[in-house]
């Protein structure tokens, strides 16, 4: 009898401990903690390309995205989560999603970072009914090449490849979201 009482004790205790331990406060605070970690990981490594620099002095403000996952065969999508800075503070967290047609096949991850230029170009990002045409595309820009040049109707975009293998000939867009998160002084990783 006294060993049934011990194991129903010992269960007792075990799943009070394994309630104790799940805090969905403290799984968010969490999330939200890697999510901003991983974002300014990835605002250091292209802050690390000698020819964004002048984009990051420059820019009204910039959505980062660290880990865009994209596949396709025939159709395909992309999705991903960001966040948004201006003049320096964190104002707010993204969302991207793409949708494109035509010969396409495999898969890849990306980080993707989108300048805007000026304060009505990151105020137009924000109104959350962003998106990019079939005609858009990321390119890394060559040196001496003018900043202006490198803006398309108040955007740049860049990306650097985080693995993975498409093959594609296809045409779509990305749509975007914005939630006002801020604004939040954010310290950049050393």
């Amino acid at each position: 009898m006294t060993l049934i009482l011990r194991i129903l004790l010992l269960n007792l205790l075990w799943v009070s401990s394994l309630q104790a331990a799940w805090n969905p406060l403290k799984q968010k605070t969490d999330e939200v903690s890697g999510a901003r970690h991983a974002t300014m990981l990835a605002v250091e490594k292209f802050k690390a390309i000698p020819e964004l620099a002048i984009f990051f002095e420059q820019a009204d403000g910039y959505a980062v995205f660290p880990n865009v996952a994209k596949g396709g065969f025939g159709v395909g999508g992309a999705v991903g989560k960001g966040q948004v800075f201006q003049q320096g503070l964190l104002v707010g967290s993204t969302s991207l999603k793409q949708l494109s047609i035509g010969f396409q096949l495999g898969g890849q991850a990306f980080s993707e970072i989108i300048f805007f230029k000026s304060a009505s170009d990151t105020e137009r990002f924000m109104e959350g009914n962003f998106e990019f045409g079939a005609q858009a595309s990321a390119v890394l820009i060559k040196q001496g090449v003018s900043v202006d040049s490198a803006y398309s109707d108040g955007t740049a975009v860049f990306t650097i490849a985080r693995g993975g293998l498409m093959y594609e000939a296809s045409v779509g867009g990305q749509k975007f979201s914005f939630v006002p998160i801020g604004p939040i002084e954010v310290e950049v990783l050393d």
